[in-house]
């Protein structure tokens, strides 16, 4: 079953998540309206993926839970639903009451940005996002250049902005055990 957006229909969030369980591609929900998620290049998902394995061989055998791209996340505050490219959750992992399949705390979110998502990740989105208490730090992870820009949480309206250029650089992730080269995230994208 495939979803359309539709400008005139709006679903109710119970609606959307019934339609999203039956549907063949994702979608996310916004203020009533069903956006389906397209396809990303094949940098976006080399990115996303170097992202998953970084974060997974830094964090083995420590008490988080690693998502992407297809764990839905519920951000209560706005009643939107979304797919962030990179999701990290201290455990136990916490769902939306009644669900078996939306996250509600993520510690860390990631996003690889493309043309036509940057605005939309670095204004609503990301002013969802810092709804959620449990949230610590958001990357935006640049496809077209070695670029990568954090915003940790200093205090509850208080984030500090770091950015990252170039594939000599590391990120020292600051809500985890974590140090990402951006030579390893943009292998076989960018050479040295």
């Amino acid at each position: 079953m495939t979803l359309a957006s539709s400008s005139l229909k709006t679903y109710t969030a119970d609606e959307y998540l019934t339609l999203e369980v039956e549907s063949d591609i994702r979608h996310e929900y916004r203020h009533g309206a069903i956006i389906p998620m397209t396809g990303g290049t094949p940098e976006h998902n080399k990115i996303a993926s170097a992202l998953n394995a970084l974060l997974w061989f830094a964090l083995r055998g420590k008490p988080y839970s690693l998502f992407i791209t297809d764990q839905r996340l519920w951000i209560p505050a706005m009643n939107i639903y979304t797919y962030p490219d990179g999701m990290v959750t201290a455990d136990p992992v916490e769902l939306k009451p009644g669900r078996k399949d939306t996250v509600t705390n993520p510690l860390l979110l990631a996003e690889v940005l493309s043309d036509s998502t940057e605005k939309y990740d670095r204004g609503d989105k990301f002013e969802a996002y810092r709804t959620l208490a449990t949230l610590q730090e958001y990357l935006l992870i640049d496809q077209y250049r070695p670029h990568v820009e954090q915003y940790v949480k200093q205090s509850e309206h208080q984030w500090l902005f770091t950015e990252y250029s170039g594939l000599d650089t590391r990120v020292q992730i600051s809500s985890l055990p974590v140090e990402l080269a951006l030579n390893d995230l943009y292998q076989g994208i960018f050479s040295a």
